[in-house]
């Protein structure tokens, strides 16, 4: 997951993409503790076409970017730092396939040369609207956004159930003992824990939609802090993850609390999410999606 810096999350998000897309496609998350999630078909991956020479007429570059969610048949949920701040001729995309890398690489040998023809060819492209605060404040980033998708093109291509999102205030009134038992479940594309190499750290792997299990670490009025340490039985996130989604289990249904925005640099430790069940999520999300 582009797990970033909200304030530096774009650059690093788009950089981290260009690791990505020389990698060979394996584990995604931390890769202790993570396994294949073929099942989450409403989560996807953010792929984006950029120019990367000085010439803005064409695009030159495509890649996946940031993970995300489907939250209703023609919203995908993702970050603000994944959208914002981007080449002025960006265009973006949303894949639900389970291997988004291999479908980037295989529809790269179908169209040679046509960075619009392989995003067209393994996605569908959206319009893309972040939070007009964004990046706000420490205590409130508003990273959030969505992409919205022409739904007949998405069904066509994929089914899936959207993601059930919170009602308001549903993290804080579930009191410490309920987050300690609520069974969170982090899920995204993103590279894997770093690796330390003859060339200093990298974080293999990415592009494969992926799950792992995180526990309660800690709450406050935008955030929720997940932990994301092995000895405790937890994968977590990791760069290209940013926007993805965090489900835990409240009033016994999967529902989709909060999206990965940072954590620690290694990751390691710590998945920083955004919550959605709080004021400045819901406010941006009521004219897109029914809100519970």
């Amino acid at each position: 997951m582009t797990v970033t810096p909200a304030r530096t999350g774009a650059v690093l998000a788009m950089a981290c993409a260009v690791v990505v897309g020389a990698a060979v496609p394996s584990s995604a998350i931390n890769s202790y503790h993570a396994t294949p999630a073929p099942e989450r078909t409403e989560v996807g991956a953010l792929v984006a076409t950029w120019d990367d020479d000085g010439d803005p007429a064409t695009p030159d570059r495509v890649d996946w970017v940031c993970s995300g969610t489907m939250i209703d048949a023609d919203t995908f949920l993702t970050a603000a730092h994944c959208t914002a701040d981007r080449p002025e001729n960006a265009r973006f995309f949303v894949s639900l396939d389970q291997d988004v890398q291999g479908a980037l690489d295989e529809a790269a040998g179908r169209h040679p040369g046509d960075p619009a023809a392989v995003a067209r060819d393994v996605a569908v492209e959206g319009t893309a609207h972040h939070h007009p605060r964004y990046p706000g404040s420490a205590s409130d980033t508003y990273d959030i956004a969505v992409v919205e998708l022409p739904a007949a093109r998405v069904a066509a291509r994929w089914s899936f159930t959207p993601a059930a999102l919170p009602r308001a205030g549903a993290l804080g009134a579930l009191g410490p003992r309920g987050l300690e038992e609520a069974s969170f479940t982090v899920a995204g594309y993103g590279t894997q824990e770093a690796r330390r190499g003859p060339g200093g750290h990298t974080h293999p792997g990415g592009g494969v939609r992926m799950k792992a299990p995180v526990s309660f670490n800690a709450l406050n009025a935008s955030w929720v802090r997940l932990g994301m340490t092995a000895p405790q039985g937890n994968g977590g996130a990791c760069y290209g993850d940013s926007g993805g989604p965090n489900f835990a289990r409240v009033d016994g249904a999967r529902t989709l609390v909060a999206t990965t925005i940072t954590g620690d640099g290694p990751c390691y430790a710590t998945n920083v999410a955004y919550r959605l069940d709080a004021p400045g999520a819901r406010a941006f999300l009521d004219p897109f999606v029914s809100l519970p």
